[in-house]
This record gives structure tokens, C-alpha cells and sequence, in this order.
């Protein structure tokens, strides 16, 4: 048992919808890495461990693609005077088609080290390459999967892995092109991949593992139900859709349905959910999501950094929609800027002010907390933060920026969202242990030296 006291905390006072208010004098008990206790307005005693700065929960990222933080910055050469998504695509599928196991650890190590920095605990790993350079599987399927767990295991973040189904190459189950082979795989092959991570992640107490489809143009809905029918108890289900415009004219095309609108109508969606992206959704769409349970990932930088457009978030809230952001190619990798620019897209859109913000909570920066707070656990299958039951994950802010120090504490996610360009997470806790200590990690230099090497070798 470890008791820690903050001078200020940011503690939930309802764990159903997330919400949270600052607190003075808090002391909250951690057992076997869970908080047990929160006392407020209480004394501090010689044992606690003191944090020295405001104390908040941390958030779990809905949507990562580990591989890809090694090709950030790679894309962005003038080739195209129509560059899109599809022609980043094919810097993709160069990065990925040579990649090694042990290169993708180190990888996903660095950015995970990253992301804890950046204010997030839990990552829900979106993984589809499978296979090996040439297509074929490796002797052990879960080779590249277990990777990614090495690296959360190296690093102490929380991974929420999530295998995906990757069989086609477009709608209409046309076959994969050469730039696709690490990631198809028979349904299957799927199958028995899935419970062979099922038995490597039962006993931890911060890896979970989730279904996932790459997406509609992926998969189709025979495979889906094959997949969901032999492994579905109540685990997170994650797709990509309607990301961008042309995803949604070619499923139109081909089934005369929008790509939302007929996941709605082949399955009786919940809060297992998860729809990456969901950019383009028409009025239906959005209310339907919303009344379903499930929740969207929405990846602001990622999206921006694609051209993919604006979710439409004003009348999803309105609709009673839940949310939570992922970094998905990790052109960033900070929760600031994920909701900093969510926000700001939206007033960019409406040309507004203030857009996002709850009905008994103007300010906006606590309320997309909140909201990113709530549908991140609920994307990855977690319970995290400073609330009775939930696994200690929290982080502590430097007084050394004067923004911190001198704010009251109802002006200090307000300025940390928008009047800060400076990192100032300064400790991040991860069921109760110390995994940043003063901006730093213990395998910093050890993970910089192998990533520059990789970087060296593949770009250098």
C-alpha cells in the first residue's frame, strides 16, 4: 500500500460519465496498483509520497499504428498536385515492407515512451502487419504482435491490442496489391492468431486485447460475423470508416449504402465499439452512432495531417455521442495538441468561438478532458485515473511554469490547452509506479541510440 498527497488534485466525482473537479489536500491510497482510497481536504503525514504539482488523471489513446511514427515527416514532398491520403499510402506501404520484429519494438518503444510523456497510460495498438516481407506467416503468428506487448512491457505503457482482419484490397473483395501482403490473412488464420495473444495477455494488469477489422473495404460482413460469432465477450471492438471521401463514394458505388450506415444495419452496434475516424456522416449516421453506445476515435492531427476533413463533432455531442482521440500516425504525439486542435477545427469550421464545451461545464478545456477522459477507457476496455476502483494512472504537472503555479486550479486545463506550447507533465504514474520521473524515462537513451539507428538505416 502507497498513500500519495497533492496540494491539488483533479479527482472524479462520477466514474459513469467522467466528470471531475479540483480538489485541495488529497490523499489517495494505491493498492496493488489500484487507488483504494480518496480523502480530501486531508493532512498530510511523514509516509505519504507528496507530488509536487497538480495531480490529473491520465487518458488512454483509442488509436496508434506503432510503425508509422518511424515515417513521420517522410510524407510531406510536393509529388502530386492532388496528394491524399491514397498517395501517403504508398509511403506507408515502403516503410512497412521491409520492417523487422525487433525493429518494430523498438519502434513502438520509443513512441510509447513518447505518449507517456505526452499525457497518455493506455494505447489501444492498432495491428495489422501480420506477416512476413514476402506474405508468408511467421512460424509463430503473433511474432510482430508480441513485439508491440515487449515494448509496452519495456516501457510500462498499457497496450490494448487489437489484431486486425485485413483480407482485401478495396470493396468487392478485390485481391490485395503487393504494398498489402504483410497484412492479409484468412478469417481463420485470424481466429487462431486471436486466441494465441488471448493467451499471452490473460494475467496482465495493464495489457488487453480487442477485436478490429481494418475496415469495410478490408473485410466484409460474412468474415465479420465468422470473427465475431467464435471470439466476441465483451472486449473492445474497433473499424476504421469513412475516413475519407472516396471510402465513402466507392462503398456507395458498390453497395448504394454509406459506409456508417451499413456497418448500423448489419449489426447492433454498443459501447464495445469503437468507428476510427467517421469524418464523413450525415445527419442518420451521427444520431445513430450516438444512440448506439459506441464511441468514435477521433485522430485530429492525423486527420489534418491527411487532408481527411472535419468530424463532425458539435452535433455529435448534441446527439449524446461519446468520444475519444488516438494519434493514429503519430505526426504527434501529445494529448495537448489532439484536443487543442480538435477544438480549434471546429471553431475553423463554424467560424466560431467556444464550440465544444457540456451543458454544466463551460469551460472547454475541462470538458474535452473529460470527454477524451471517458471514451478513451471505454475504447480500450480500461478503467484509469483517480477515482475509487480504477487502475492509478495519473501524471503531475511542473510548478516551475508560472501558468501552473500561479493559476487557480478552475483556470488550469484551460491554460495548459491553450495558452501553453511547452511540455509541462512532468511525472507519469502508471498503476502507482513512476515510469516519467522529471520529463525523463529510464530507457531513454537506450531506445534514442537503437531509433536512430533504424532511422539511420531506412532514411539516413
Amino acid at each position: 500500500m502507497t498513500q500519495f498527497f497533492a496540494k491539488r488534485a483533479y479527482v472524479s466525482v462520477c466514474n459513469t460519465h467522467a466528470v471531475y473537479q479540483w480538489k485541495n489536500d488529497v490523499v489517495f491510497t494505491v493498492e496493488q496498483g489500484q487507488i483504494s482510497a480518496i480523502e480530501t481536504d486531508a493532512e498530510r503525514t511523514s509516509e505519504m509520497q507528496v507530488l509536487d504539482g497538480p495531480v490529473l488523471p491520465t487518458v488512454s489513446n483509442v488509436h496508434s499504428h506503432a510503425f508509422q511514427r518511424l515515417m513521420a515527416g517522410m510524407a510531406e514532398v510536393a509529388l502530386n498536385p492532388e496528394d491524399s491520403f491514397w498517395s501517403w499510402r504508398d509511403v506507408m506501404y515502403k516503410t512497412v515492407s521491409s520492417l523487422l520484429p525487433e525493429e518494430m519494438e523498438v519502434i513502438a518503444s520509443k513512441l510509447y515512451i513518447e505518449l507517456l510523456k505526452g499525457g497518455f497510460t493506455q494505447v489501444g495498438e492498432f495491428h495489422y502487419v501480420h506477416n512476413q516481407p514476402d506474405g508468408n506467416a511467421y512460424p509463430e503468428s503473433t511474432c510482430l504482435g508480441d513485439a508491440i506487448l515487449r515494448a509496452g512491457d519495456r516501457t510500462k505503457m498499457g497496450v490494448t491490442l487489437l489484431p486486425a482482419l485485413y483480407q482485401y484490397a478495396g470493396f468487392g473483395e478485390q485481391p490485395p496489391n503487393d504494398g498489402q501482403v504483410r497484412f492479409t490473412q484468412s478469417t481463420n488464420d485470424y481466429i487462431e492468431q486471436y486466441r494465441a495473444y488471448q493467451q499471452r495477455i490473460h494475467k496482465s494488469d495493464r495489457h488487453h486485447l480487442g477485436i478490429c477489422f481494418h475496415s469495410l473495404r478490408a473485410t466484409n460482413f460474412n468474415e465479420m460475423k465468422q470473427v465475431l460469432d467464435s471470439l466476441e465477450c465483451g472486449q473492445p471492438i474497433h473499424i476504421h470508416i469513412a475516413e475519407q471521401t472516396k471510402e465513402v463514394e466507392d462503398c456507395l458505388t458498390y453497395s448504394e449504402h454509406r459506409p456508417v450506415e451499413w456497418l448500423l444495419s448489419e449489426f447492433d452496434l454498443n459501447a464495445q465499439w469503437c468507428l476510427i475516424h467517421a469524418t464523413h456522416l450525415n445527419h442518420s449516421e451521427v444520431e445513430g452512432i450516438a444512440k448506439s453506445g459506441a464511441s468514435v476515435g477521433i485522430c485530429t492531427t492525423t486527420e489534418a495531417n491527411l487532408g481527411d476533413g472535419f468530424f463532425p463533432a458539435i452535433e455529435y455531442e448534441a446527439a449524446g455521442g461519446v468520444w475519444g482521440v488516438g494519434s493514429d500516425s503519430h505526426v504527434s504525439t501529445s494529448l495537448q495538441e489532439e484536443l487543442r486542435w480538435l477544438e480549434y477545427g471546429q471553431r475553423l469550421q463554424h467560424q466560431k468561438r467556444n464550440r465544444l464545451y457540456g451543458e454544466r461545464q463551460p469551460y472547454i478545456a475541462d470538458h474535452l478532458f473529460a470527454m477524451s477522459k471517458r471514451g478513451g477507457d471505454q475504447a480500450c476496455g480500461v478503467q484509469t485515473g483517480l477515482s475509487i476502483g480504477a487502475r492509478a494512472d495519473f501524471m503531475v504537472w511542473s510548478t516551475a511554469e508560472p501558468f501552473v503555479s500561479a493559476s487557480q486550479s478552475k483556470d488550469l486545463l484551460n491554460r495548459w490547452l491553450f495558452g501553453l506550447s511547452s511540455n509541462v507533465i512532468k511525472d507519469v504514474y502508471v498503476a502507482g509506479e513512476c515510469v516519467i520521473d522529471n520529463y525523463q524515462h529510464e530507457l531513454d537513451g537506450r531506445i534514442n541510440d537503437a531509433f536512430n539507428e533504424i532511422v539511420a538505416k531506412r532514411f539516413g
